[in-house]
């Protein structure tokens, strides 16, 4: 089996158990609804992204675009480095502001967590495989673009909470997010095809974590006599969060 056919079973097969667990979330939350349509966006990009690893022509497409920004590659910016948590971070600035999404502050952080845990684990996972240099040559971690991945998780974390109250907030999240994929390129550090399979992960990593919201909430956050607190931490050089519960 070649390099591109194991990527593409790799691919259904995760979008396969996403379903099969989103099927079965929706038996506790009949609100909380699956639809395959809902994979077909996320399918594309993804699908274009693996094919362009092995398809002469996008990899000739993933060089023309790199050679119409190298003239500006002096100019770099660092702006890609912040919009990639806006989208999500807007989510809770509008709540501050009084504008409530479809969650609690509680349920939208646990469905938040998931998709970046989700997200992390896909893209980490996949560069270490595919080892795939970056157009600038530092390293051979291109494949796929964590920054894009991460600005659309927040940007359908987004799209999710504020669709019903409009549809500009998702409108306006995935343009950050678009912006965010496109500055990945310009400052050299990625090709389209790492920034779609960026694109696609994000997406379906944050769909795949409102899918899953009932049974995690339902197992884990709502057992009988537990407590749980979560606490920010900061060294001088990390920050997290640091997550316990009490039984």
């Amino acid at each position: 089996m070649n390099k591109y056919k194991l990527y593409i079973f790799c691919l259904l097969g995760l979008q396969l158990s996403f379903a099969q667990q989103s099927i079965d979330s929706t038996k506790i939350n009949k609100n909380n609804k699956f639809n395959y349509k809902q994979l077909i966006i996320p399918s594309i990009l993804m699908t274009y992204a693996i094919v362009g690893m092995e398809s002469d022509q996008i990899k000739l497409y993933n060089t023309n675009i790199r050679e119409e920004v190298i003239d500006d590659i002096d100019k770099k910016t660092s702006i890609d480095d912040f919009s990639q948590y806006a989208p999500a971070a807007a989510v809770y600035g509008l709540n501050l502001a009084g504008i409530q999404g479809k969650n609690n502050l509680k349920d939208r952080t646990i469905i938040l967590g998931t998709s970046y845990l989700i997200m992390a684990t896909t893209v980490t996972s996949l560069k270490h495989l595919t080892k795939v240099e970056r157009p600038d040559g530092s390293n051979f971690d291109s494949f796929p673009s964590g920054h894009t991945a991460t600005a659309f998780v927040g940007a359908e974390f987004m799209w999710q909470e504020y669709k019903d109250k409009s549809v500009w907030y998702g409108v306006s999240g995935y343009l950050v997010a678009a912006g965010t994929g496109a500055f990945r390129m310009y400052n050299n550090k990625h090709w389209l095809t790492d920034v779609a399979m960026g694109a696609g992960i994000g997406i379906l990593s944050t769909k795949a974590a409102y899918w899953l919201f009932p049974v995690i909430n339902e197992k884990i956050f709502k057992a009988k006599n537990k407590t749980a607190l979560a606490i920010p931490f900061y060294n001088g050089k990390q920050a997290g969060l640091a997550y316990t519960i009490q039984f």
